[in-house]
């Protein structure tokens, strides 16, 4: 798999325990980096020398919710250099809220899944896709 950790940004610890846990039995070696939001995910982005792999985000999050921190990295030149994918897995799949997430050019927007089974194959694919997709991470 591609180098660079996976960026995980969601407020609710259970979704990361079992996003975690579901990409560890899948054999991923990559590093999984989470944020409870997108302030500190900025504060991340904005310092690390690292080239994250993906970053999967939940869209409703208190203080800056996900569309807003997408906002941010579109607006800040050296993180959209970065051209880190931006994936949303979230409960809210409002009309207007899709069509906002893809004009701030998400790579993908998918409902969170009830079973394990179904994210993990939810993952499998966008991992899968990043992995032979030809972009910054793996030029």
């Amino acid at each position: 798999m591609t180098k660079g950790p996976i960026i995980i940004v969601d407020d609710d610890p259970d979704d990361r325990d079992i996003y975690a846990e579901i990409i560890r039995d899948m054999g991923i070696p990559n590093q999984i980096r989470f944020f409870n939001g997108g302030q500190e995910c900025l504060q991340y982005l904005s310092t690390t020398t690292e080239q994250p792999f993906v970053i999967l985000s939940d869209i409703n999050m208190p203080r800056m919710n996900g569309l807003e921190f997408k906002e941010k990295i579109q607006a800040d030149e050296y993180l959209r250099q970065k051209g880190i994918p931006f994936v949303f897995i979230s409960t809210n799949a409002h009309p207007s809220t899709v069509r906002k997430a893809h004009i701030l050019s998400v790579q993908g927007y998918f409902m969170k899944p009830a079973s394990m089974g179904t994210i993990r194959t939810m993952l499998t694919k966008i991992f899968d896709y990043w992995e032979l997709c030809k972009h910054i991470n793996n030029v």
